[in-house]
Order: C-alpha cells, then sequence, then structure tokens
C-alpha cells in the first residue's frame, strides 16, 4: 500500500452527513484549509433523516440557501391525532398546529436528507475548494496533548486509508428497494471490517496533521471509540419499521402529519412528503428484543407494512412504490464527554442517541456543529482565544441532556398503548399524550435551546453551573481586571433573551424604504455583531446620546479598532447594526455618526447598516420595538454572537462592560 506525504490541515472532519457538512460549511466561510472525508463512496440518495425544524432553516437562511429547500420541500402545517374510540375503532380526536404560529419566519418542513446535503455541497463548491473525500477511512488517531494549548500546533495525527469501490459501498439485503439497515442501530458497525478488508489492498494510506477534528461519525463513532469516551443511558424493548411510500389508501389524514394510536396494536406517525411520498414510522409489536440482539432478516418492507396495515385498521393501505425502508430500536444515549483537550470534538449522533419520531436527529447535529464551527473558525483565524472552545461541551451537552428527556417522554407515549378508561393505570392517557405534543412543539422547534452563563452569555447565574461541571466563565481568576464578570441588562429587552437566539422582525432600510426581516443581515459569516436600538431620534437628548455612543466605539483605543486586523474593514470582526423607532421621513441616514455607516474609497457609504421600525408601503407595520420588547425611546444595545444566540444586552453608556465582555472572547490585533 502506498504511503502519501504528511500533509497538515486546519480541521479534519470526519462524517459527511447533515452535521460534518454543517461543519465543513463554517470552515468554508472562515476561510480554514479544512479536509472532509467519508467511508462511504456517496453521498445520500434514499431515506435518512428528512423533518427540518424552524431554526435550521433559519441557520440554513443565514448561509444563503433556506429558499431552495423552501421550495421543494412539503410543508407541515396541521397535525391530527388518532385514537381508539369505546370500540377500538380509531378516530381523529384532535388537530393542532404542527409549528407554534408567530415564533419563527419559517415553519417545519419535511425533505430529502439527500437534497439537503447537495445544498450543503454546493454551497461548499461556491464559497471555497473544499469538497468531501468519499470512499476515505480514519485507521489511527494520535493526539499530542502536550501541545493541546499551542495556538500554532498540529497535535492531532491521523492515518487515513483510502477504500476501493467495493469496501466503500453499503451492503443492501435481498430486496430491490434500498435500505437504511446499515446506518440502524439494529446494526452492527462496519468501520473495523472496513480498516481491516482495505489493509494490503488496492488504494492508498497517508498521514494527516491537525490542528483541530470533528468526529461527525454517527452512533457507532469511530472517533468517540478512539478518545475513550462512552454513551450513557438506556435501550428500550421498542422496535419501529420505517417506510417511505407513495401509499395507496382511503385514511383521510394521508397527507398530514399524523400521531395514530391503535387499541391493541401498536402506532404509526404519518408524515408527508414531497413528491407524493409518505413516510410511515411504525410500531413492530410482534418484534421485540427482550434485551437480546434483534433478528434482522426478520424485518422486511412486508413486514412493516403489515404492521401498519393491523394498526389503521379498518383503513386500507397498501403501495406499489417503495423509495426506502429500515428499523431501528429506540435509545436514548449521551456521551459523557463531548471534546477532548478541545482539539478533538463530538458532533451529533456521536455523543446523542434517540428516536427519530420527534424530528431531532438531523437537526440536533447539524446544530452541534453549527454552535462548534464558528468558534474553531476564529480561533485558528487568530480572531478568538481558545478558552471559548470550552463552551461547546458545556452549551451543547445540556441541549443534549433536554434532548434525550425530551424523547424519553415523548417516545414512550407514543410507543405505549391508550388507556381504556380512567382506571387503566398500565395505559398512556390520550389527553397526556397531547399536552407532551405541544409542549414539545416548542422543543422540537429549535428555538427553545437556552445556553447558561459562559464567557459568551453575560447572564448574572454561574458559569460552572452547566450540569456537566464546565467552568466556561472568564479566565482571569474568575473575573475581568479585578471588577467581576459582566452581566447583562435582560430587563431592557424583554423578548430578546440573553442565551436564546436573536428572533426576528420587519424592518424597513433607512436609506431606501425596503422591508427586511432583520435576521437576513446576521449571516453566518463568523462576525459578532452590536444591535444598536437607538430609539427615537427625533428627541434631541437621544439622538445626542447616539451620536456619543458612535463616537466610543470610533476611537482609535475603542474594542472595535482593537481587535480588527488594521488591513481589515472596520465591520470584519465586529459589525454595527442600528434600529431606530423615529419617523423614517424625518431622520437623515448621514446624519448618523459615520460608524455606522462606514465608508469606502471604491463603494462608498455603506447603506445595509441602518434601520427603522416604521410602516411599509407594502408590508405594514413589523412593530419591531413592541415585539423585541424594547423602549421605543431610549432603546438599548445588544450583542449577538456568529450564530445569532443573544449574549450580552446594556445601555447605550454600558460601553466599558462591552469591551470587556470582547475582552474575555477576542484577542487583540497587532
Amino acid at each position: 500500500m502506498v504511503q502519501l506525504e504528511d500533509l497538515n490541515c486546519d480541521l479534519l472532519i470526519v462524517g459527511a452527513g447533515p452535521a460534518g457538512l454543517m461543519a465543513a460549511t463554517w470552515a468554508a466561510r472562515c476561510g480554514l484549509h479544512a479536509r472532509i472525508i467519508d467511508k462511504r463512496g456517496s453521498k445520500v440518495f434514499h431515506g435518512q433523516a428528512d423533518g427540518l425544524q424552524c431554526r435550521s432553516l433559519e441557520i440554513f437562511d443565514s448561509f444563503g440557501f433556506a429558499d431552495r429547500v423552501w421550495k421543494e420541500a412539503n410543508h407541515m402545517l396541521e397535525i391530527c391525532l388518532w385514537n381508539p374510540d369505546e370500540s377500538g375503532r380509531i378516530r381523529r380526536t384532535d388537530r393542532i398546529p404542527d409549528t407554534i404560529p408567530g415564533i419563527s419566519r419559517f415553519q417545519q418542513v419535511v425533505l430529502h436528507q439527500g437534497r439537503i446535503e447537495r445544498f450543503f455541497l454546493d454551497s461548499l463548491s461556491k464559497y471555497s475548494k473544499i469538497e468531501v473525500e468519499r470512499g476515505v477511512l480514519p485507521a489511527e488517531l494520535d493526539i499530542d496533548h502536550s501541545k493541546s494549548e499551542d495556538y500554532d500546533a498540529y497535535p492531532i495525527t491521523v492515518k487515513l486509508r483510502h477504500l476501493g469501490d467495493d469496501a466503500a459501498t453499503p451492503f443492501q439485503h435481498s430486496t430491490n428497494v434500498p435500505d437504511g439497515l446499515f446506518r440502524s442501530s439494529l446494526a452492527k458497525d462496519d468501520t473495523d471490517d472496513l480498516i481491516r478488508k482495505s489493509k494490503g489492498k488496492e488504494g492508498t494510506t497517508e498521514t494527516v496533521r491537525a490542528k483541530y477534528m470533528i468526529g461527525c461519525d454517527g452512533a457507532h463513532s469511530w472517533t468517540r471509540r478512539q478518545l475513550g469516551f462512552h454513551m450513557e443511558g438506556e435501550q428500550t424493548d421498542f422496535i419501529w419499521g420505517v417506510l417511505d411510500i407513495v401509499p395507496i389508501t382511503n385514511f383521510p389524514d394521508i397527507r398530514m402529519r399524523c400521531a395514530i394510536h391503535s387499541a391493541e396494536s401498536g402506532s404509526v406517525m404519518v408524515i408527508p412528503r414531497e413528491n407524493k411520498l409518505v413516510r410511515l414510522y411504525i410500531q413492530l409489536t410482534e418484534v421485540r428484543s427482550a434485551g437480546q440482539q434483534v433478528d434482522r432478516s426478520a424485518i422486511t418492507p412486508e413486514i412493516i407494512l403489515k404492521a401498519a396495515q393491523k394498526i389503521m385498521s379498518p383503513y386500507k393501505l397498501s403501495y406499489d412504490y417503495c423509495d426506502w425502508w429500515t428499523a431501528y430500536q429506540i435509545g436514548q444515549r449521551v456521551g459523557n464527554k463531548f471534546s477532548c483537550d478541545d482539539r478533538v470534538f463530538l458532533v451529533g449522533d456521536a455523543v446523542h442517541t434517540h428516536s427519530p419520531k420527534a424530528g431531532q436527529g438531523m437537526n440536533v447535529s447539524m446544530q452541534d456543529a453549527y454552535n462548534l464551527g464558528w468558534k474553531i473558525g476564529l480561533v485558528v483565524n487568530g480572531i478568538a482565544k481558545r478558552s471559548i472552545l470550552k463552551t461547546y461541551q458545556s452549551e451543547r451537552r445540556r441541549v443534549a441532556q433536554d434532548l434525550i428527556a425530551f424523547d424519553h417522554r415523548f417516545s414512550r407515549l407514543f410507543s405505549g398503548r391508550p388507556a381504556k378508561d380512567a382506571a387503566d393505570e398500565a395505559g398512556i392517557s390520550m389527553s397526556e399524550f397531547k399536552d407532551a405534543f405541544e409542549k414539545g412543539n416548542m422543543f422540537a422547534s429549535g428555538l427553545a435551546v437556552d445556553y447558561g452563563a459562559s464567557v459568551l452569555v453575560a447572564k448574572a447565574e454561574d458559569s460552572a453551573d452547566q450540569r456537566d461541571g464546565t467552568d466556561v466563565g472568564p479566565q482571569t481568576n474568575g473575573h475581568t481586571n479585578g471588577i467581576g464578570k459582566v452581566v447583562g441588562k435582560q430587563e431592557l429587552a424583554s423578548n430578546i433573551k440573553m442565551g436564546m437566539r436573536f428572533p426576528s422582525f420587519q424592518v424597513l432600510n433607512q436609506a431606501d424604504a425596503r422591508p427586511w426581516q432583520f435576521a437576513k443581515f446576521l449571516k453566518s459569516d463568523g462576525r459578532f455583531r452590536v444591535i444598536l436600538f437607538a430609539g427615537n431620534l427625533k428627541n434631541t437628548q437621544q439622538f445626542e446620546r447616539v451620536q456619543a455612543f458612535g463616537e466610543q466605539l470610533a476611537k482609535p483605543d475603542s474594542f472595535i479598532h482593537r481587535h480588527t486586523p488594521p488591513t481589515k474593514r472596520i465591520d470584519s470582526v465586529i459589525e454595527i447594526f442600528v434600529i431606530h423607532s423615529a419617523p423614517r421621513r424625518e431622520v437623515e441616514f448621514l446624519d448618523l455618526h459615520e460608524i455606522f455607516h462606514p465608508f469606502d474609497e471604491k463603494k462608498g457609504w455603506d447603506y445595509n447598516k441602518v434601520f427603522v421600525d416604521d410602516l411599509s408601503y407594502h408590508e405594514g407595520h413589523g412593530e419591531a420595538y413592541k415585539n423585541y420588547g424594547v423602549d421605543k425611546e431610549r432603546g438599548c444595545v445588544v450583542i449577538a454572537r456568529p450564530d445569532q444566540y443573544v449574549g450580552w444586552i446594556g445601555e447605550l453608556e454600558d460601553v466599558r462592560d462591552m469591551d470587556r465582555y470582547f475582552s474575555e472572547i477576542l484577542l487583540p490585533q497587532a
């Protein structure tokens, strides 16, 4: 086997599913030298994950391709609940909205994972030269722990094996229909077999040295095993089958998302998809593990269909076309650690596994990578301190634990037998199930994520109280310049929550009156944002406050200048936006301090930095100040992280606190 020369890279990503591609997308936007490898010979073409929650679409929009998803996907607007009546016949008992109205500019949609991967791949090719290297397997991992804190070191050494075409193609079972059993929780991992097969056969090996590494390699994660980490949790005996079919049926709600509980035969979840497809999650009550390894040969599309027919009786169900099928065993587990030396990180299924029925797997996995990618990017580029990398575990392990708790309750309510009456203690209360479904909608949207106090989130609570003991507070003996940690003033913006994503409402561009959802300008490009709610600029005293704030930011020794490389634009690290509440026609754009609309010798003034909460000619009034919970006269200042999560809130006079906030995160630039 040929040994290629040793190569260096900033970031090595193992696994090219949605989580790995999300990490690679951040690497592309931050200009990193990154490599992404996958042991499979091609991207996904059938099945796998399909649900996209509101937050994921907001993230896609920040990268510029949410519109492609929105056009192709099936939109989920209503959930129908079906339960047995007194005679045992299933009947529709309720309808509820699939997405809570008003919480996002997007609603939940479903689209084949392969298309989502395609949008990521197109984005990578547009912004970088990063390409997925397929049929490549990591075989050996070594970490030089003594060099972990050296910014310029490459402490990670990985030996890669390039597989032949046969080894890189997953085995399909005895059916003409593509299946996902090779990625199912019922399947044993084939990584070690592939490593053995590749020895002495076609292909090459190479050694890569990396500054950072992300394992996005699934529930059987090779990376996790090399680190010696383990998963904590439990496995149930519940076995579920999945069919992607074009259904032939008289069931009236087949194009609605449905939760169907039968009296004795189990449950079905109906997910209508694009191109007339419908996904059915079907409880296989006659296939139980009882603590033993399930015989996968006993599970076929025909077996799964018969289970669905029994549950949905007396309605008829059949199909002529099946696009994909699989089966899985419900389990809820969380990794004991998410990173090693803040150099090698685990993301997605590599650190949390659960049932797929709440549509969380792909979403939470991508959002793990979304949380991590910009942090690595800023550290590698010498913009941010390495200490921010500790917040990955403190923030995302907490989310994983919340996910597991939610899924634990939800999956058991879904898999349980409905109670026959109030005295049936062994059965599941359908009112309890509906309540869990409705309360779970906020969590399932991805918008309930609330990061705790840290160097990145200026909450008053103890930064070590993150459920895993990680101390992610200021690094100067727990204080900053001997003054104490920075704490934001939440009361100034009641609906902009520190630790949560910055919400979006309509504002108008001051220069051209065009209405925008403000979040359109919070792009995922690695920049922090200072959002100045400038209040009523027609009030002379308020206008002077705003101008004085601008003067402070424009000083040569301000945090803006101190953390911006001298050769870069003034807004290249920290971008400033203004949203004021005065009538648009009574405010002149150029009257505001230049720091709020920077001048470029070749491009002139920047006209996309100043906005107003005012009436649009065609889109009505966004009432942004009211919706944000900000005082229309005095306003406030908000700092948003590069991932749009709110880090700090304060008064216009609190420039010193802003300086201290950024000083704990960013490095001074020469």
